[in-house]
């Protein structure tokens, strides 16, 4: 018998125990922490631009080809894409759950690049992105000029130069994207009037500028091979691309047989502006740059949120005057209040068993024995819970909460066995523990293997759901086995270092409460004799029973997860096909100040020309 090796040998089932609990506690802050399990399908984003081209052009020249050399990649379920009249292409693979996505990511570039020869040069040359997509928005920090000194165009600008790198390297982050991005560019507005007049076609400005404004690789001077009288080696510095509208003013477009000449601002007017107009983030109305961070598979959101936020306070120490950023959307902050309420309940219910199991077994030694067995199994459960990639999150601390009165049970037995012979057969206490132990160690493996059937099943669920308890399923799993091993290992050996001949009590509170106790017992055993008799009665209040079940169970309403106050929410506006920048401008200031004006909404966040559901420029569309 297991047990009475460690009855006798009582130290080596506290090293086990203090072992364990160590590894537990040590799992804890290297566990991910996040409201629930990843329970996303992977998805892989393929992502190019064809600068110019308007939708239809997009679709035909690049969503064809790719899209006909992805379709039936390995462990792929759908794909959807979408090709936008700014030239932007976006197509996003979605795998079945439990894929690998690195693999996923393998297979779908392999694809892209046995197509990459028949897209447009230009497409080529901007190159075809292929990566992991997060659809976890972890948090939005905003980049706002309070009293209006910088406009969008600066505030995007500064968080893409200044902000968006430092925020991507931190640990977790899988991307960083600037909603509404407006990135500087050199903008030059044809006349067409004036081009006409002038007999100029928009070739010749395009290729008087790309002759022009270039990069030349002049070479050097006195290199080797020289002569023997060469004392000097120089490096020519040329004049490179041009970076003010004055130098690209003087672009030389045609030069006319007289000597006369003409330049691009005589067809043009020329400015630093954005290389797109298409989109808009805006806060509280104001000017603003939306900054949005996705969280890796497997980190840890509270610490990436806490990195974000510090890095962000590092930053505003170098920000110009009239600049601050603002976290408005964090989703920890619901992460947090959902971890700490599970955290309260884990506490109260131990507390509540610990007290429970003292005012029956009524004896501070007895008492500690399970109160001891219950953070040794629930600390125990984190090592396990590192070594198999799980995370702390809802589903697996309600499993914890759930356990404590399970893994209670198995000490319990051994405690109320080993004081039942010491008080019936006046046995030592490791004597009464080595013959309580023969008696209960089959049972214990049988109830084991009972908790086992009933819970591990869940583990192995097909699809979403499977994946979304398969958490809660195996920490119960874990728990179980670890109080059972506590049950043939550190409960005897606790028994018979511990306990002591039971004291009777004749005075008292626990005098009084056995008194009452037992007169409810009494009472209870009377009304189940009487029950017996009445077997028709009993079905049909069992009947009605089973009937209001099935009632209230079909009348409830449903749900995949609990709907909860998350502080926030995200609202995807779409035009009819066709509308304008402006007009969707107009419909998003209206909800913006319908919004404002509710009661508990304190900012608002929106940007006109994106759409969060293709996560794709659109005119029609709205954040």
């Amino acid at each position: 018998m297991i047990s009475q090796f460690f009855i006798h040998r009582p130290k080596f089932a506290f090293v086990i125990a203090i072992v364990l609990t160590l590894a537990g506690a040590l799992s804890i802050p290297m566990l991910s922490v996040t409201e629930f399990p990843e329970i996303a399908p992977p998805q892989i984003n393929v992502t190019t631009s064809y600068r110019g081209a308007n939708a239809e052009t997009v679709k035909s020249t690049i969503a064809q080809a790719i899209e006909s050399s992805v379709n039936g990649v390995e462990d792929m379920t759908y794909m959807s894409s979408s090709s936008a009249n700014d030239g932007s292409y976006s197509l996003s693979i979605t795998f079945s759950v439990g894929t690998d996505a690195d693999m996923a990511q393998v297979n779908v570039q392999n694809r892209v690049t046995k197509v990459m020869a028949k897209l447009p040069a230009e497409v080529q040359q901007a190159g075809v992105s292929v990566k992991k997509k997060s659809s976890n928005m972890l948090l939005v920090a905003n980049l706002n000029s309070p009293n209006g000194t910088f406009d969008s165009l600066f505030l995007t600008n500064y968080a893409n130069i200044n902000i968006k790198d430092a925020l991507a390297r931190q640990p977790g982050v899988s991307e960083v994207q600037i909603i509404g991005a407006m990135d500087y560019a050199m903008r030059i507005w044809l006349n067409p009037d004036k081009m006409s007049s002038l007999n100029i076609t928009t070739e010749d400005v395009i290729a008087s500028i790309k002759e022009q404004n270039i990069q030349v690789a002049a070479g050097r001077i006195g290199a080797s091979p020289a002569s023997k009288d060469q004392r000097f080696q120089y490096t020519l510095q040329t004049r490179g691309r041009f970076q003010k509208a004055e130098e690209f003013e003087k672009i030389i477009i045609r030069a006319n047989p007289d000597g006369s000449k003409v330049y691009l601002e005589s067809v043009a007017r020329i400015e630093l502006g954005s290389q797109s107009y298409d989109a808009e983030g805006k806060f509280n109305q104001k000017p603003s740059a939306i900054i949005a961070i996705y969280q890796s598979p497997g980190a840890n959101a509270l610490d990436v949120s806490a990195a974000i936020k510090k890095e962000l306070s590092r930053l505003e120490s170098n920000y110009p005057s009239d600049i601050e950023s603002i976290v408005a959307y964090d989703t920890t902050e619901s992460v947090s209040a959902s971890i700490s309420g599970v955290v309260e309940t884990l506490i109260i219910a131990v507390f509540l068993v610990v007290f429970i199991v003292y005012l029956f077994l009524q004896d501070v030694r007895s008492t500690l024995i399970p109160a001891i067995a219950i953070p040794v199994s629930l600390i125990g459960t984190f090592a396990f819970m590192l070594a198999i990639g799980m995370s702390i999150n809802t589903i697996s601390l309600f499993a914890l909460v759930l356990a404590i009165g399970i893994v209670v049970d198995d000490a319990i037995v051994v405690i109320e066995n080993v004081t039942r012979l010491m008080e019936d057969e006046g046995l030592s206490p490791t004597d009464a523990t080595t013959k309580a132990m023969k008696e209960v160690t089959g049972p214990i493996i049988a109830t084991t293997l009972v908790l086992l059937a009933v819970f591990a099943p869940t583990a192995v669920m097909p699809g979403i759901t499977g994946q979304m308890y398969a958490q809660f399923s195996i920490t119960i799993c874990i728990a179980v086995l670890i109080s059972s091993i506590n049950a043939l290992t550190l409960s005897p050996a606790l028994a018979a270092t511990l306990l002591r001949t039971p004291k009777k009590h004749n005075k008292g509170f626990h005098f009084f409460f056995n008194k009452y106790f037992n007169k409810l017992t009494k009472s209870y055993t009377q009304l189940i004799s009487v029950l017996v008799r009445k077997l028709v009665l009993v079905g049909v209040v069992f009947s009605i029973l089973v009937g209001l079940l099935i009632y209230l169970g079909g009348t409830t309403p449903s749900g995949f997860i609990p709907l909860e106050d998350k502080k926030s929410f995200l609202v995807d506006i779409q035009l009819p096909d066709g509308a304008s920048l402006n007009r969707t401008e107009e419909v998003m200031t209206e909800l913006v100040d319908i919004t404002r004006n509710e009661p508990g909404v304190e900012n608002v966040i929106h940007s006109s020309g994106f759409s969060i559901l293709t996560g794709s420029i659109a005119s029609n569309g709205g954040l």
